[in-house]
């Protein structure tokens, strides 16, 4: 999909440079799969210490 948006060329220039990307259309796909990423990350993290494990921890270690 083609969307015009203006960005700010220092942080677009800032942001090719620190990825490597060549182009800015990778730099901002790789911005916004970031953003699911580390949204993504923090619902995980909100069901710490919500959840149980059992199991053996030593025996998964050993087993094959």
């Amino acid at each position: 999909m083609r969307t015009n948006i203006e960005i700010d060329e220092d942080l677009i220039s800032e942001a090719m440079k620190v990825t490597g990307h060549k182009t800015k259309k990778a730099t901002v796909e790789e911005g916004l799969k970031l953003i699911i990423q580390l949204n993504q990350q923090s619902k995980i993290r909100k069901l710490r210490g919500k959840l149980t494990w059992n199991g053996d921890l030593e025996k998964m270690r050993f087993d094959q």
